[in-house]
């Protein structure tokens, strides 16, 4: 029991210290396009996304839930496949963020599950049909329906032609702020979805239900990590894809949270990296395809498909090095 306790007491250390790398580097999909375009200074947008993480990660969307039960077999995610999987993703956010890769977070702690739950039992443990309908095809399409929607609704703006741009740096803070809420909504659920299942799996609580001091944990690192910043991830996003202006901004970050807020509820883990950036490139390309840096998506698409398994892959290397220790 001491040493299970032990393990549990890790799992909730290391499933926080994920919760802050993905707060900060994460931060630039939220920030990137209000400081792209000036409307906020750094500082004041990195605070402003820090709490508006914090309100949206103490709601509870869908999504803990199907990271807690719905990727692989509840019985088969024993409290060292859960710290593993914490451990592969940590190495690949701090990996990706080192070398100014946007890629996802939410992806990374989802391959470091099924790699380390893989490895541990066999590859039947893996619920294929969660996998499938809650991650892979929503990682497919969701930046899909950014682009389409960002490059209507931007399209639809230079129909109309507003006389008064000047109000477009207005409602920019207000969708920056949507983002932010919506990246709190999703990203932080999976840290406590991740947590839960290590609790679970420690004899801790009889059912993967989430605790509320999770809930109130997770927040604030969450918070924490957002507010620290992550600025080398957002000059890739903000100013390498395309350049980007007030109402540009506010069409990339009204279609990029409303996709997110309606994956949430819908339990689906998406990357807010992948709809920013789709939302970005679409409002790109309805001012004409040459104003977007076409070879920055590329790399980002790249990026995002290494992800599920090189994180898997890291997590798998730490589930066999904590064998053999």
């Amino acid at each position: 029991m001491g040493e299970s306790m032990e393990l549990a007491i890790l799992i909730v250390i290391l499933g926080l210290v994920f919760d802050y790398t993905n707060g900060f580097h994460d931060a630039a999909n939220v920030v990137s396009t209000v400081i792209a375009t000036r409307v906020l200074a750094p500082i004041s947008a990195i605070v402003m996304a820090g709490v508006l993480n914090f309100i949206g990660a103490t709601q509870i969307s869908g999504v803990a839930q199907t990271i807690a039960t719905r990727l692989v077999e509840a019985q088969d995610a024993t409290q060292l496949v859960v710290l593993c999987a914490v451990i592969g993703a940590i190495l690949w956010n701090l990996l990706t963020w080192y070398y100014g890769i946007p890629s996802s977070s939410s992806y990374a702690l989802i391959g470091g599950l099924l790699g380390a739950a893989w490895i541990h039992v066999d590859i039947h443990t893996i619920i294929w049909g969660g996998v499938i309908g809650k991650v892979v095809i929503p990682m497919i399409l969701s930046p899909l329906i950014g682009f389409l929607l960002a490059y209507l609704l931007m399209k639809g703006l230079y129909t109309w032609k507003p006389k008064n741009k000047r109000i477009f740096r207005h409602l920019q803070i207000g969708s920056a702020c949507f983002v932010a809420l919506s990246h709190g909504l999703n990203d932080a659920q999976k840290s406590m979805g991740i947590i839960t299942l290590g609790l679970f799996a420690s004899g801790i609580i009889s059912t993967p239900a989430i605790p509320l001091w999770v809930i109130l944990a997770c927040a604030v690192t969450m918070g924490l990590g957002t507010a620290s910043g992550g600025f080398r991830i957002i000059h890739t996003m903000g100013f390498s894809i395309t350049k980007i202006d007030p109402i540009q901004g506010f069409a990339a970050e009204a279609t990029a949270s409303l996709v997110i807020l309606t994956a949430s509820f819908l339990g689906m883990p998406i990357s807010s990296t992948q709809m920013i950036a789709g939302s970005i490139t679409g409002v790109g390309s309805a001012k004409s395809v040459q104003a977007v840096s076409w070879h920055i998506p590329r790399k980002l698409v790249a990026a995002w498909f290494l992800t599920l398994p090189g994180a898997g892959l890291f997590s798998a290397g730490a589930y066999a090095v904590a064998q053999w220790i």
